[in-house]
């Protein structure tokens, strides 16, 4: 049995070790991740296309994008996907464009669009942390998400779940502000 004393001592480790413990746990928190906010450039980001090809999003300057993040397994995303085909048959090559990024795994992409092919570039997104969706503001991790780019490179819009005819026309519309 132990004595007072000893049990005082085995009291103050067992609070020191839990303290030590917790202040290691604060101390190796990850810093904050910054995501694009609207108004703000885009951050640096390089996607691969399904020929593993690396495209950066500040390839398209000079344009207004609508970045759309979507997967094949996601219902509403593969219901939006002829209305972003038919803005980008009716806008053209030279104005704005829409460019897919699948939050998917390339195989399940390329079996996709096998059988649904789509008019406008894909881009395969980084899944893991920090998603390329997270990075462009989507915090709650939906599909489909949108992100509207302007021809400077900064974020104008973002858009969790499907984009209405309405919305789509607006935020593709040259000249004009999306709400």
């Amino acid at each position: 049995m132990l004595s007072r004393s000893n049990w005082l001592i085995l009291g103050l480790a067992v609070l020191a070790a839990a303290l030590g413990g917790y202040a290691q746990h604060r101390g190796q928190r990850p810093a904050p991740l910054e995501t694009a906010a609207i108004g703000q450039p885009l951050p640096a980001i390089s996607l691969p296309d399904l020929d593993g090809k690396p495209h950066r999003l500040s390839d398209y300057r000079g344009r207004r994008v609508l970045l759309n993040f979507w997967a094949s397994w996601c219902v509403p995303c593969v219901t939006e996907m002829p209305a972003l085909a038919l803005a980008q048959e009716k806008f053209g090559e030279h104005a704005p464009i829409v460019v897919g990024i699948a939050m998917d795994e390339p195989a399940h992409v390329r079996a996709f669009l096998a059988a649904h092919p789509v008019n406008y570039p894909i881009l395969i997104g980084q899944m893991s942390p920090p998603s390329t969706s997270l990075q462009l503001g989507n915090t709650r991790q939906v599909l489909p998400y949108s992100a509207l780019i302007d021809a400077d490179g900064r974020l104008l819009a973002t858009h969790a779940g499907p984009l209405s005819a309405a919305q789509l026309q607006q935020w593709l519309a040259p000249g004009h502000e999306p709400r």
